[in-house]
């Protein structure tokens, strides 16, 4: 049944001549939503123009937009749309997921197959006028819709021309006609280089390939706007003009043709011929005038704005005002056409696009819009200057670029002044008022849609901007290191706001700023540029915020240079340096920007100052806590660890001290303070320095710690209650030492003996720092040859994993796996115990003091 319908269709239109060679094929697939049409119109219009088929492109644009229609919008399906190459002709199908919506069939006598008046069938109208051959062919899935078109005959001789123009207004070349053709590989990295780019741009062709493109090219981009380098390679064709960075660092202004293919093997790559920006009438595109003949089109109003701009005009800013100075110097055949942007206060011209001009350096530079008293100095007015050699300095922005004649007029939307466009030649008396009416009326018809597309611009640098700051101020905050924050300052300016940064700080108020952080987008460049900057007394620093202009640095390092102060809490801490290459300028909306990061980086960058050097204070009075060491006892083994809990803390509420009493005699303690931080580690330090004073006195155990007790309350609301393990340790002459012990609260020492056993060597009593009588007691005895004196505080035995606790218990059974160790491996061991207990870190201060007297054997 599905062969007989494909039958009878194609009956109606030519026989299917034998089978297409294909040499190309390009396919893509479209959702079923409205703007999927204009897609598949421009996705087909790209392949075509991308194959040399221009001559064809309208038709098979129009063919595919009706037949995707069909698809997309009445048959309610994704549509596959399919070109194919071959010899003399191109091959177009469409195909929808919708086989049952048969098309009408057509049989004698029967009406055609759609009325231009109905809204159905029109695809297969144009089909049946436009289209060579044409068909439709079932499948169990999909319908399949296709047209052939063939290629005109061409004819030798000429396809395009301009005007016959006088030997003095031909473009101008270098003697030698050099153009410079590079491949790029998939991965967008340079895979052929010919002597003619060699010659430019002096890369050799080993130092070039392999290199990606965008090391290279100097892209007129301002970050949230505008198409990128990876976007501009992504396209079927592209041509327009931007730099190339040569090997002795200038940017060399080209003009540029990109054409995406593919091989034999379909891998894609970018073939691109580029010229000098003067000599781009080798390669630019003359304007295509619309076909007259009436065939294939319907007529419509001319729209001026099209006529001037071209159709379809581009999408963002920069195409629209590159394309505008572009089309005015065309329109007046100039050698130069510019186009500035006013400020909001409409004070001052910002240049935004160039053509014809010696390089790109005046993108972003500003003008006043009243240079002058006479009408001639006011941007808001046209003016014709017949030779600027006569009033030197009239336009600023053709000093030195050899014009002679030029051109201006206002752009305005509503009185309000947005711009100034203008064009410029090389001879002088070139213009008249009639050409300055003809530019005037260009600009009106377009000064509506670049303010609207400034406007849009600045919305998507406005979101951008706040990203970017709140992106800057979330890293900024993540760190309270100096270093770092320094070198997040530099690497977040570039390369997104400047080429190069360069942070000066200042100490205090007496201090020379130091140049304490250098960064440059060229990686190699860095160390230069550090050693030119050690070279150039550094900025005067000044407390008024925004940027402002650093000459110093002209002669040095080349380019535009601005400064800003880093401004916190009332005082400059340093200065942002930020640079730009000699060919471009800071715009004012990258300032602000700056501006912004900067009095955020200054805050930062102040609270890691402070936090430096509060934190060396605090480690400082720490360490004034802790013992300056544990002293050697004869015949005893010794060892202590301690870890203090919180970041930065080296002392908490735990502490521990082993000191000498008298000839044969030492103190030892090991305390908890209620409590970490600070205030904790404040009674430690009384606590320690308390218990030597006392007991270097004379005084026993219980009157040293009553009279500890004592103090501790009388620092009244900053008094802390504490558990204390104190004792006396008095080595015998024959081996063993006699211990004299008060444990005020605290965890009970613990004793191992040789033989694996474990007690509690010493009986609890009230801690200190609660209440004002205390009676405390003295418990002796003695340690023998291999046994071990454990001491620890609760942060060992109240280790928690859940609701278990490692406890006294725990505490016992690991002593008890320790009989032969060393007093070091002693503490070692339990410190591991503790460790593995739980697998978070520690949350309380932990001290272990572990004593043992050795065997006789092994000191022998």
């Amino acid at each position: 049944m599905e062969t007989a319908k494909v039958s009878n269709l194609a009956s109606d239109v030519q026989p299917r001549r034998r089978r297409l060679v294909i040499t190309a094929r390009a396919a893509a697939s479209f959702d079923p939503q409205g703007r999927s049409v204009a897609a598949a119109r421009a996705f087909v219009r790209d392949t075509l123009q991308g194959w040399g088929f221009a001559d064809i492109v309208d038709d098979a644009a129009v063919l595919t937009s009706e037949l995707v229609t069909n698809a997309v919008v009445h048959a309610g399906t994704r549509a596959e749309v399919l070109c194919l190459r071959a010899e003399g002709g191109v091959r177009v199908e469409v195909a929808d997921r919708y086989p049952e919506r048969e098309l009408p069939l057509r049989h004698p006598g029967e009406r055609p197959y759609a009325d231009p008046d109905r809204e159905s069938g029109r695809g297969l109208m144009l089909c049946a006028a436009l289209a060579t051959r044409w068909g439709v062919e079932y499948t169990a899935t999909h319908k399949h819709v296709w047209f052939r078109l063939d290629l005109p005959d061409r004819p030798v001789g000429t396809r395009s021309a301009g005007p016959v123009v006088p030997d003095q207004f031909l473009p101008l070349a270098d003697s030698r006609v050099r153009v410079a053709v590079l491949q790029i590989d998939a991965a967008d990295t340079i895979s052929a280089w010919n002597e003619d780019a060699e010659h430019i741009f002096g890369h050799p062709a080993e130092k070039a390939l392999g290199r990606p493109l965008a090391e290279i090219a100097a892209w007129p981009q301002t970050p949230g706007t505008g198409t990128g380098v990876a976007e501009a390679l992504r396209l079927s064709r592209w041509e327009g003009s931007y730099g190339i960075r040569g090997a002795d660092g200038r940017v060399i202004p080209v003009y540029a043709s990109h054409l995406r293919v593919r091989d034999a093997h379909g891998e894609p790559s970018i073939v691109c011929l580029l010229v000098h920006d003067d000599e781009r009438a080798l390669l630019q595109t003359p304007v295509r005038v619309p076909s007259s003949d009436g065939q294939h089109s319907e007529p419509r109003p001319t729209d001026p704005f099209e006529v001037f701009i071209g159709s379809p005009a581009p999408d963002d800013l920069d195409g629209l005002l590159q394309r505008t100075v572009e089309r005015a110097r065309d329109m007046l055949d100039a050698d130069a056409a510019f186009l500035l942007l006013a400020t909001d206060d409409e004070t001052e011209l910002e240049v935004r696009a160039t053509t014809g001009l010696p390089s790109t350096r005046q993108r972003f530079a500003r003008v006043p819009v009243e240079a002058g008293t006479s009408r001639y100095g006011s941007a808001r007015l046209p003016a014709v200057h017949d030779d600027l050699a006569v009033v030197p300095g009239a336009v600023p922005l053709l000093e030195s670029t050899g014009m002679r004649s030029v051109v201006t007029v206002p752009l305005k939307v509503e009185g309000r002044l947005t711009g100034s466009l203008g064009v410029a030649a090389e001879g002088p008396g070139r213009y008249t008022n009639e050409e300055a009416l003809r530019l005037q009326f260009a600009a009106d018809r377009i000064a509506l849609a670049v303010e609207s597309a400034r406007l849009g611009e600045l919305e998507r640098l406005r979101r951008g901007s706040l990203s970017f700051l709140v992106e800057a101020s979330d890293l900024l905050a993540g760190t309270l290191d100096r270093d770092q924050t320094l070198a997040l300052m530099a690497q977040m300016t570039v390369p997104t706001l400047a080429t190069w940064c360069a942070v000066y700080t200042i100490a205090d108020q007496a201090s020379d700023p130091y140049l304490a952080y250098v960064l440059h987008e060229d990686e190699e460049r860095i160390d230069g540029l550090k050693a030119l900057l050690s070279r150039v007394d550094p900025p005067e620093p000044v407390r008024e915020a925004g940027a402002r202009p650093w000459p110093a640095t002209a002669a040095a390092v080349g380019g535009e240079t601005v400064v800003l102060p880093l401004l916190a809490r009332n005082r400059v801490i340093g200065m942002l340096t930020l640079g730009k290459p000699s060919e471009e300028h800071f715009r004012q909306e990258i300032l602000e920007l700056a501006d912004d990061l900067s009095r955020r980086a200054a805050l930062a960058l102040d609270n890691a100052r402070l936090y430096s050097e509060r934190t060396a204070i605090s480690r400082s009075l720490q360490r004034s806590l802790l013992p300056p060491g544990s002293p050697a006892i004869p015949g005893m083994e010794v060892e202590v660890i301690y870890r203090a809990a919180g970041e930065g803390n080296e002392v908490g509420g735990d502490f521990y001290d082993v000191f000498p009493i008298r000839d044969g005699a030492y103190g030892f303690a090991i305390g908890d303070v209620c409590g970490t931080g600070p205030e904790a580690a404040a009674v430690t330090g009384l606590a320690r320095h308390a218990l030597r004073l006392l007991a270097r006195e004379g005084l026993g155990g219980p009157a040293v710690l009553e009279r500890l007790n004592a103090a501790i309350l009388d620092e009244g609301a900053r008094s802390r209650f504490l558990t204390l393990l104190y004792g006396e340790l008095h080595p015998q002459p024959g081996g063993g030492a006699l211990m004299k012990v008060v444990c005020a609260g605290h965890p009970l020492p613990l004793r191992l003996r040789p033989d694996g056993e474990v007690t509690a060597a010493a009986e609890p009593q009230p801690l200190l720092g609660v209440i004002e009588d205390l009676d405390l007691y003295e418990q002796t005895m003695t340690l023998d040859p291999g046994d071990v004196l454990l001491c620890v505080t609760d942060g060992v035995t109240e280790r928690r994993e859940g609701s278990r606790m490692l406890g006294d218990d725990g505490l016992a059974e690991v002593l008890t796996t320790c009989t032969g160790l060393t007093a070091g491996a002693v503490a070692s061991r339990v410190l591991r115990a503790v460790e593995r207990f739980a697998a978070e870190p520690a949350s309380d201060d932990m001290a272990i003091l572990a004593f043992r007297v050795p065997q006789q054997r092994e000191g022998s």
